[in-house]
């Protein structure tokens, strides 16, 4: 993939959602809760991260592997906030679009690379 991963529509929508969960992280309960805060910033801080590494490798293969990877990263951040949300009653509604949004961008970049890829070996 040759384009520069700072221009993917589903990266700047994660770097979106970065800013305000640790935005989130802010709050007072959370601040007392190490683990929780440090997983879900290492979750949410993997979507992008996998997004800019698989973008690097001049393989659709590997590019879906990290998109993939992307993806499962996401559903890990929608489970911590479902926690924060059962646990410290924090509204987390938003944050859950748009982190299924980013999903569903990921599936949709996985499926058109697989396209692009399945033409190209023709």
């Amino acid at each position: 993939m040759a384009e520069n991963f700072e221009n993917f529509k589903v990266y700047q929508l994660t770097l979106i959602l970065t800013k305000n969960i640790f935005e989130l992280l802010n709050n007072e309960a959370l601040q007392k809760e190490f683990e929780l805060s440090n997983q879900l910033k290492r979750a949410i801080l993997s979507i992008s991260n996998n997004i800019a590494e698989g973008s690097e490798y001049n393989s659709n293969i590997q590019f879906v592997r990290f998109l993939k990877y992307a993806k499962g990263s996401c559903a890990e951040v929608r489970n911590m906030l479902n926690i924060c949300e059962k646990i410290y009653q924090i509204d987390v509604e938003q944050l859950q679009k748009d982190c299924k949004e980013i999903s569903v961008q990921l599936s949709k970049f996985i499926d058109y690379l697989k396209i692009t890829s399945h033409k190209r070996n023709k």
